[in-house]
């Protein structure tokens, strides 16, 4: 098969979940006998890249700001794909999602993966949020075929639109624990922190972790992994609280990441919104003792192996802060469970091949 994949950012994976969710899929496709094209932004892939792994990269323009970088890209994207003889071509993400319909008048065979409902993110205006609703009814409603990253997200697409919905979740790849070495250089060491993991965006409620951190009386510090995703005044406001126990290491990535999540006391994940946070998959997989919001996509993963708290509640956080550190060995047994679970059912092997299931139905024509 001939396979586009657009409305990320791109590949290779730095930052970003979809961005990485399309990384590891499209290069297991690639050595499945595929031919996979996966549209890149310049501000995010090397401009001279033409080719990852076997991928075909292809780099168009786009205007980077936060409203119009995702939708002039994928637009451009569609135009340039209808072109080409793609068998399928995949949409990522409800905005670019809006871009099915255009695709589907060109004749081609269209997918769409929703991996969150991203009109309630806060840093969308009233016209944003209104065009991603619509592309949350379009990215439903005019593919071929849907996928959703969550069973929360597969219940609430088909109330909503009384279409099915193919559930083939998010995904991690195997751990590879490490001890610490290069995290030495933000004064940490073996279980001596708690980590977050996250692009800095409001709906990733790194304020409400920041304000019941300061509260609890520990030795711990407080690691953020992440920078900004188009939130600068954001990511200064939280900066602000930087100190020698409150410490910011922007975005990491391969073993620096890898030894955060190995030596952590505990993981946090106070996010308001959520598709299925690959972070917290992730976080899982390397074992770590997990606190996270109540939010259905999250205790999709964290019920049974976690303790969860009320969403935005600050003194409830702090309480499950408190309960985890004052209690080592409450901490080493949700350690335990989090890696009996590990990645079972989130494997990119199983993604793969699901996706690859769902192409073939739809040229056979069962959709």
């Amino acid at each position: 098969m001939k396979i586009a994949m657009l409305g990320t950012k791109g590949i290779p994976a730095t930052w970003g979940g979809i961005e990485r969710h399309v990384e590891e899929i499209s290069t297991r496709l690639v050595r499945m006998g595929h031919d996979v094209t996966v549209y890149c932004r310049p501000h995010y892939t090397q401009t001279d890249l033409r080719e990852y792994k076997g991928v075909n990269l292809q780099i168009l323009p786009t205007i980077h700001s936060k409203n119009l970088d995702a939708i002039v890209h994928t637009f451009l994207g569609t135009l340039h794909a209808a072109t080409k003889r793609y068998d399928i071509v995949h949409y990522h993400a409800i905005g670019p999602g809006t871009m099915a319909l255009l695709s589907r008048t060109t004749g081609k065979n269209v997918v769409v993966t929703v991996h969150g409902l991203d009109w309630e993110r806060e840093k969308w205006g009233k016209a944003a949020k209104a065009y991603l609703k619509l592309g949350e009814s379009i990215s439903v409603r005019y593919p071929h075929r849907t996928i959703a990253v969550s069973k929360f997200l597969k219940g609430y697409l088909e109330a909503k639109y009384g279409k099915e919905v193919t559930y083939i979740p998010s995904a991690v790849t195997d751990p590879c624990p490490r001890t610490p070495d290069k995290i030495r250089q933000f004064g940490i060491g073996e279980r001596d922190y708690i980590l977050f993991v996250s692009r800095l965006v409001p709906e990733k409620g790194g304020h409400f972790l920041i304000e019941a951190f300061k509260q609890v009386k520990t030795g711990l510090k407080l690691v953020i992994a992440g920078g900004s995703s188009l939130s600068d005044e954001y990511v200064a406001e939280l900066r602000k609280h930087a100190s020698d126990k409150i410490i910011f290491t922007d975005y990491v990535y391969g073993e620096t990441l890898e030894e955060l999540y190995s030596n952590a006391y505990c993981y946090v994940q106070p996010s308001t919104i959520e598709g299925l946070p690959v972070t917290l998959l992730e976080a899982a997989a390397y074992g770590n003792c997990i606190i996270s919001s109540d939010i259905p996509p999250n205790r999709e993963v964290v019920d049974g192996i976690g303790i969860t708290f009320r969403s935005q509640d600050v003194d409830d956080l702090r309480a499950a802060l408190e309960r985890v550190v004052g209690d080592p060995v409450l901490a080493e047994n949700l350690r335990g469970k989090a890696l009996t679970q590990g990645v079972a059912e989130y494997n990119y092997d199983s993604v793969t091949e699901k996706t690859e299931a769902l192409y073939r139905s739809i040229l056979q024509g069962g959709c």
